[in-house]
């Protein structure tokens, strides 16, 4: 009788351990299975992040590999050096600005106005200044938002009132910037004869063109400040428009990588640009008497003319003969 309950506990233990048993094993072959899937094995997962690239049915650019980490050290150049950067530039140069008025003030015409003028700027010539200053001025604040707002508007706007403007800046941005190029580009054609440098400018530039000190030196139809304006159009302006296309049109075959260089670019070309052009905008506004209405009308003072650009205005006045 000891015999047989003996035995029957020994059943009952076997019994008991069996399921167990077949429950392990089953959930070895399990992760074992799981294991040999594809995408849940460690090794896996350092190569993702590591950047190795795998294989996919997409043909797309960058699509066989499932974590760029060039575009983590895209994000910390954008956000670590570009942005403050860009910030100090900027505001550098609205500083400087403003000191400058408050020191020097704006250069004012030493002699009365005639009430006579002469035609300096044609109608198109303005109609492509503006066209291209309106632009610019939209892309630059459309741009601005992109790269900095998200520090400044998204913490005190409603999200649905963020999530709109940043959505409309974005496409504005975008669909605005091939009209901002053909405007660059009839710019740089339009006066590109009067933008060569000579003797006249190095002269201008010894004597700091006139804005710091009594004696103002001699100046063409441009004058040498005008002229490096001009090039920095040419050389930063044209890289944002070429920059910007790339951005603009993906679809040409460029890669991720291709895409953040350029996204680089652009916005230290831009940043650079909009430094600059605080410069310009003082100084054809409140840094000099006359200026401003040059643009706005086409004309301007005879007086302003003999002050500024004395070599042009002796040269209109002996082809008019007067």
């Amino acid at each position: 009788m000891r015999d047989a309950k003996t035995w029957l506990m020994l059943l009952l233990v076997v019994l008991m351990a069996l399921p167990a048993t077949v429950l392990a094993q089953s959930a070895d072959a399990r992760r074992e299975a799981f294991q040999a899937m594809p995408g849940t094995t460690p090794e896996f997962w350092r190569d993702a992040v590591e950047g190795v690239s795998g294989r996919t049915q997409s043909n797309s650019p960058g699509a066989d590999t499932l974590i760029m980490v060039e575009g983590e050290r895209w994000r910390e150049i954008r956000n670590q050096w570009i942005s403050p950067g860009g910030a100090i530039a900027l505001g550098g140069s609205l500083l400087a600005i403003t000191l400058f008025y408050l020191l020097v003030g704006q250069v004012k015409l030493e002699n009365p106005r005639t009430g006579k003028k002469i035609e300096r700027w044609t109608r198109w010539d303005r109609t492509i200044h503006w066209y291209v200053a309106v632009l610019f001025i939209i892309l630059g604040v459309t741009g601005l938002s992109i790269l900095y707002a998200k520090w400044f508007l998204m913490p005190i706007l409603p999200t649905s009132v963020w999530a709109a403007w940043m959505t409309a800046a974005k496409n504005i941005h975008n669909y605005l910037g091939p009209l901002f190029a053909i405007g660059v580009l009839a710019m740089i054609l339009k006066w590109l004869k009067h933008n060569f440098f000579n003797m006249t400018d190095l002269k201008w530039f010894l004597k700091g063109g006139g804005i710091v000190g009594k004696a103002h030196p001699s100046a063409g139809y441009l004058n040498g400040g005008e002229k490096v304006w001009y090039w920095v159009i040419v050389t930063v302006g044209l890289t944002v428009v070429v920059s910007g296309l790339v951005l603009d049109f993906p679809n040409f075959g460029q890669s991720r990588e291709t895409m953040q260089l350029f996204l680089i670019i652009h916005a230290v070309a831009s940043l650079i640009l909009m430094a600059a052009a605080f410069g310009h905008i003082y100084i054809g506004t409140l840094g000099t008497e006359g200026a401003f209405e040059g643009m706005k009308t086409g004309y301007v003072d005879e007086s302003w003319a003999k002050q500024h650009h004395d070599l042009w205005y002796d040269a209109v006045k002996k082809k008019t003969g007067s």
